[in-house]
C-alpha cells in the first residue's frame, strides 16, 4: 500500500514521472468508483512495523520518563511531593528527537512519527511546567492569575517546540499540535484575565467552554485554508488539513452540546432532540468540506441522546442496541453515497463557498503551501 506522499517522493526521486503518478491516481479513483478527493487518505499504518516500532517507543518513553523522575525526586528537583520533574521532560523530549532523527527523517513511519511528535512536544510542555512550578511559590500557583499565566508560557514552550519539529520533520500532525499548543496559550491567558476579573464557578466554566468554542471556530478556519491549497488532496497538505479538522473538530463539538446541557446526565426528550438536530447539521458540514472528523467527535453525544430517547419511548431493554442499529446504518448508507450526497449539498451552496471547498473530483491546480 502506498500512500499519496510516496507517489510524490517517488516523482521527486525520478523514480516514476508526475504522469506516470496521476495516471495511477486515476486509475485508482476509477476502479474505487470514487474520486480519490473523498477517499480521504492520510498515512497512519503501512505495516505492521509500524505498529512493533510504536510499541518499542511507548516502552522506552515510560523508562526515561520514570527514571529522569527518579533522579529528580533525588536530586530534589521537583516542584513537590508528586509533582513531575523537569529532568523527566527533558529526559522524554530528548529520546523523542532522538528517535525521530531515524524513524521519521529517515525511515518515514507514520504512527511511530506521530507518536515522537506527541513525546517530544509534550515532553517540552512537561519540562517547563515542572520548572515553573519549581520556581513559583506554591501558594501562588494556587491562584487562577497565576496558574492561567504558567499554563500559557508552558503551551508557548510547546509551540515552540512543534515549530521546531515541523522544520526539522515534516509531520503532518506537527500543525494540529501547534494550533492546539497556540490555543493553549490564548484559553491560558483569557482565563487568566477572567479570574482576575473575579468570574468563578459555573460562570468561568461557561466562559472558557465559549473560548474553546471560538478556538476551536479558529482551527477550523486555519484547516480550511490547508484544504483550500489543496482540493484534490494530493500533497502532504491534506494530511495537515486532516489533523488540523479533527483537533477542530474534538474544540466545536465539546463545548456545544456541553453548553446546550446535553451532558448533565439527565437529559429530556427535547434535548435529544437537539442533540439529534446538532448531528445531522454537522453532517451537512462534513459533507460540504468532505471531513468525516466532526461526525466522529460528535459521535458519542448523538449515540448518548438516541440512547436516552429510545428509553423514554420505552424501548429500555433494547434501547443500546436500537441507538447502535439506528446510527451504525446510518453512517453505513452515508459512507456507500458520500460522493452522491456530497455533489448535492455543495449544489446548494453558493459559488463564492464552493470555490474553497475540496474539488468534486475535476483536477484544480494547487496553490502554495499556507504560512
Amino acid at each position: 500500500m502506498y500512500s499519496q506522499q510516496d507517489l510524490d517522493d517517488a516523482v521527486a526521486a525520478g523514480a516514476i514521472t508526475k504522469g506516470s503518478a496521476d495516471a495511477l491516481r486515476a486509475y485508482v479513483a476509477n476502479a474505487r468508483s470514487a474520486a480519490i478527493v473523498d477517499e480521504e487518505q492520510f498515512r497512519l499504518i503501512l505495516g505492521f512495523n509500524d505498529i512493533f516500532v510504536t510499541i518499542a517507543t511507548v516502552i522506552l518513553f515510560v523508562a526515561v520518563s520514570w527514571i529522569g523522575q527518579s533522579i529528580g525526586d533525588t536530586l530534589g528537583l521537583t516542584g513537590g511531593a508528586g509533582n513531575p520533574s523537569p529532568i523527566a521532560g527533558l529526559a522524554l523530549a530528548a529520546t523523542a528527537w532522538g528517535l525521530a532523527t531515524y524513524f521519521t527523517a529517515k525511515k518515514r513511519m507514520a504512527l511511530p512519527s506521530i507518536v515522537l511528535l506527541g513525546g517530544f512536544v509534550g515532553g517540552v510542555f512537561v519540562a517547563v511546567g515542572a520548572t515553573l512550578a519549581m520556581i513559583v511559590d506554591v501558594e501562588a500557583i494556587e491562584s487562577p492569575l497565576v496558574g492561567g499565566l504558567l499554563v500559557s508560557i508552558a503551551f508557548a514552550a510547546a509551540a515552540v517546540a512543534a515549530w521546531f519539529h515541523w522544520k526539522a520533520f515534516r509531520v503532518p500532525v506537527t500543525v494540529a499540535a501547534g494550533a492546539v499548543a497556540v490555543s493553549g496559550i490564548i484559553g491560558g491567558l483569557i482565563a487568566a484575565g477572567l479570574s482576575s476579573a473575579g468570574l468563578a464557578g459555573e460562570a468561568m466554566n461557561n466562559a472558557m467552554l465559549l473560548v474553546v468554542l471560538l478556538l476551536g471556530l479558529a482551527v477550523f478556519a486555519y484547516a480550511m485554508r490547508w484544504d483550500a491549497s489543496d482540493p484534490d488532496r494530493i500533497t502532504r497538505r491534506s494530511d495537515v488539513a486532516f489533523w488540523l479538522h479533527l483537533a477542530a473538530a474534538v474544540m466545536i463539538v465539546h463545548p456545544v452540546f456541553t453548553l446546550l446541557g446535553l451532558r448533565d446526565g439527565d437529559a429530556s426528550m427535547g434535548e435529544g432532540f437537539i442533540a439529534i438536530a446538532l448531528y445531522v447539521a454537522l453532517g451537512f458540514v462534513a459533507l460540504a468540506i468532505d471531513r468525516r472528523a466532526m461526525l466522529v467527535s460528535a459521535l458519542a453525544y448523538v449515540l448518548w441522546a438516541l440512547s436516552d430517547l429510545f428509553e423514554r419511548f420505552g424501548a429500555v431493554e433494547l434501547n443500546v442496541a436500537l441507538t447502535a442499529l439506528v446510527i451504525g446504518s446510518a453512517l453505513l448508507l452515508l459512507s456507500a453515497f458520500w460522493a452522491q450526497a456530497r455533489a448535492n449539498v455543495v449544489a446548494m451552496l453558493p459559488a463564492s463557498v464552493v470555490s474553497h471547498l475540496p474539488s468534486l473530483g475535476s483536477p484544480v491546480a494547487v496553490s502554495p503551501e499556507p504560512a
